[in-house]
């Protein structure tokens, strides 16, 4: 982005400060988004988020490894993002931490044999366009699939095969598996979150940032809330310090906005769905 004349930067303040910014917006409005599901057809799962000229594609694909030592019962998810500052924030903010606590997916359901043979779902996202928050157009699609109604759509309409174990070996051989072709199982991920950005400009702050709009930032807190309203996380960026009272209004501004993103996700996906019946 072309640096901003002072003019402009006087014009975006301004109109935050006034609660009508540069695109009409007020300041806990998001722009209009827009769902596709099943947009890459190689992938298990699959799902584009639009919100306004910010465009991602999320995409899973599920391959069969190998349960870590240190947790025997329990499958992996990868997210990976061409932004590894990104890739981290969303893997904290949706899957939980190491331990696997606090994450949307049971990942005890990844698992096909105890300590041996587990589903290890990679999730890809691709930034086609940017013009600001990111992380909660990625963390959109992703849940899109992950959560059946979406912040993770890549996950619930995953097409992940069934597998049967047709001879397990002793010690530490491989199990015999049997993927079936015609059988597909749906993961439980109606506990993953939405990710809400409040991006603080001047005194006041806003959701859904432009580019042009997080240029004129002095710092922003992601706060991560599943459907019960629940926080599952909290990242911040930019160098300002930010008083705990402030923190904590943002994070009621983010649990309210969290069930208007979580309702309309529904309602695109839906839409999505019905349209690739037809």
């Amino acid at each position: 982005m072309t640096g901003l004349s002072l003019g402009e930067k006087q014009f975006i303040r301004g109109g935050i400060a006034q609660d009508l910014r540069s695109d009409g917006r007020k300041r806990r409005t998001y722009r209009p988004l827009y769902v596709e599901t099943r947009v890459i057809p190689q992938a298990n799962g699959s799902a584009r988020v639009r919100m306004g000229r910010t465009d991602v594609i999320a995409s899973v694909k599920a391959e069969i490894g190998r349960p870590s030592p240190l947790q025997p019962n329990k499958g992996k998810v990868s997210i990976y993002v061409d932004c590894r500052e990104l890739s981290v924030a969303l893997q904290r903010c949706l899957l939980g931490g190491k331990s696997g606590a606090g994450a949307g997916i049971d990942l005890s359901s990844l698992i096909l044999v105890e300590g041996k043979v587990c589903w290890d779902p990679y999730i890809d996202g691709l930034v086609v366009s940017s013009d600001g928050n990111l992380i909660d157009a990625v963390s959109a699609s992703i849940k899109l699939h992950l959560s059946r109604a979406f912040c993770f759509a890549a996950l619930s309409n995953t097409g992940i095969p069934r597998v049967h174990v047709t001879a397990e070996e002793s010690g530490e051989g491989q199990p015999e598996l049997d993927i079936s072709d015609e059988e597909f199982l749906q993961f439980d991920t109606s506990g993953v979150p939405v990710v809400v950005t409040l991006t603080k400009v001047g005194r006041h702050c806003i959701v859904d940032a432009t580019l042009e709009e997080e240029s004129q930032m002095s710092s922003a807190v992601s706060v991560s809330i599943n459907r019960k309203g629940l926080i599952c996380g909290l990242t911040k960026r930019g160098g300002a310090s930010l008083d705990p009272n402030v923190i904590v209004d943002m994070i009621s501004v983010a649990k309210h906005v969290s069930k208007q993103l979580i309702d309309q996700l529904d309602s695109e996906t839906s839409a999505a769905e019905a349209i690739e019946e037809e």
